[in-house]
């Protein structure tokens, strides 16, 4: 149910849409019916929507949305709150918010667990907040908690200059955490430094196993976060320092790995991944408390800022995906959907 205090929203909108799965030209724009908020929810009247990986999966037909979640595209979303519902704090009416979607960013209108839902200051643009609800879950629950990364540690982050890899450098740095990058090409390397990575490693160019080895003397890294998969699994266990873990959050190089099984057992490794989209409403609620009091306010108060690379039209999805997909982008995509 909508509140009645809320204000008039249109029964339609302009969403980005595909009939079937395919490359980045199937994305178009179409018509569809406003979503409802259910009891838990916000609607969101969206001013910017993040574009992600998972989204680019999503339109090739390779991650199907889970049940009950929107068939549209978009992962995180910032704007105003315009509906709420029954379950829903007063207060949150007409907040500013950045959201992690399930889902349906990707239009003019959004809703989402209000739990879900970060405040985002008045002096604060809307565009760098959506830029940040999908890596800064998916960075803090993978680095910080099932990679458990200490300060004084190493870390190792494949795809230094994505979305995912500039947020795991500054949130690593910020915690005074050593960041060991690989990137494609030297100007990439160039930024991850000026990022504040201690080491960014051409792996075009260079062997990272052989040059991480050489940077820490031998120790090796404390933390991998690879988003590769396939043959890079290997090689990067043979970076990882004795009990050493190694966190698997894409298979963008291959769904399969060969392992020596004696290394894992005499390094005492530990193996692990996750993926943010499935799990349920609760486990995402209590992970915005942990970044709403740990991680959050340094971007409120400016200690830190997304990478931003291209803003595209919401209509112009298609080539914001090729973007991405081409590997030409540093830091985030973003789509202009609101004013």
């Amino acid at each position: 149910m909508i509140e009645a205090s809320a204000p008039i929203v249109p029964e339609t909108m302009q969403a980005i849409g595909f009939a079937a799965p395919g490359g980045p030209d199937v994305l178009h724009a179409q018509m569809v019916a406003v979503p409802q908020p259910g009891p838990h929810d916000v609607l969101i009247k969206v001013a910017y929507a993040g574009v992600n990986r998972p989204d680019c999966a999503q339109r090739a037909g390779l991650y199907p949305p889970p049940p009950g979640a929107s068939p549209l595209l978009g992962l995180e979303v910032a704007g105003e709150v315009v509906a709420t519902g029954s379950k829903v704090p007063a207060e949150m009416l007409g907040a500013r918010i950045a959201a992690l979607t399930p889902g349906g960013g990707y239009a003019e209108y959004c809703t989402a667990p209000w739990q879900h839902c970060l405040p985002v200051p008045d002096h604060m643009d809307l565009k760098t907040a959506a830029a940040l609800p999908e890596t800064l879950f998916t960075v803090w629950h993978n680095v910080f908690e099932r990679g458990m990364v200490r300060e004084g540690e190493r870390l190792l982050v494949h795809g230094g200059t994505s979305g995912i890899g500039t947020m795991a450098v500054m949130l690593a740095k910020a915690f005074g955490v050593e960041v060991i990058v690989t990137c494609g090409d030297a100007d990439k390397c160039a930024a991850a430094r000026a990022l504040g990575a201690d080491l960014a490693i051409n792996y075009r160019e260079e062997d990272f196993v052989a040059a991480v080895t050489a940077h820490t003397g031998g120790a090796g890294v404390d933390v991998v976060l690879d988003m590769v998969g396939g043959d890079y699994v290997p090689r990067n266990l043979q970076c990882l320092a004795p009990d050493g873990r190694h966190v698997t959050i894409a298979v963008l190089g291959g769904a399969k790995a060969q392992l020596f099984m004696p290394l894992i057992m005499m390094k005492r490794l530990t193996l692990t991944g996750s993926t943010l989209r499935p799990r349920s409403d609760a486990f995402k609620a209590a992970l915005a408390d942990e970044l709403a009091a740990n991680a959050w306010p340094l971007f409120t108060g400016g200690e830190l800022a997304p990478v931003m690379d291209q803003t595209f039209a919401l209509a112009d999805a298609g080539a914001a995906h090729a973007r991405m997909e081409a590997g030409e982008h540093i830091g985030k995509i973003v789509l202009r959907v609101g004013g």
